[in-house]
């Protein structure tokens, strides 16, 4: 399997293309939650204005996107640290408040999202 995907040309990367890549990586997120904001106040703008039904897609993507962010960077730094003797977590309490604040606005996104769509 690993010499098939060698030749289509997959390898690993040096550390010069891994800066490269989450760089833009980080360029294509940001370009993200920008348009998906401008979307989502678009759309808060036409319903307010025109009386009209809301579309809660962009405010669904951005939120969505947002916890997947948020819940990949925790994941990711618990492992990278698991076992390291220097790192010691100082402040657990500011994670579960933040994954506590997280699961509310879930919550409250189904819930509003299930009032306007009169579900």
């Amino acid at each position: 399997m690993k010499s098939f995907f060698l030749k289509l040309g997959f390898r690993k990367m040096d550390e010069m293309e891994k800066t490269i890549g989450l760089k833009a990586q980080r360029n294509a997120l940001i370009y993200v939650l920008l348009a998906l904001t401008a979307w989502s106040f678009y759309e808060s703008f036409k319903t307010y204005t025109q009386h009209t039904s809301i579309n809660s897609l962009p405010s669904f993507l951005l939120v969505t996107t947002s916890i997947v962010l948020i819940f990949s960077q925790l994941v990711l730094q618990k492992r990278a640290t698991k076992g390291d003797d220097e790192y010691q977590d100082d402040n657990p309490l500011l994670k579960i408040i933040l994954v506590g604040a997280i699961i509310s606005a879930i919550i409250v996104s189904i819930g509003a999202w299930l009032i306007i769509s009169g579900i």
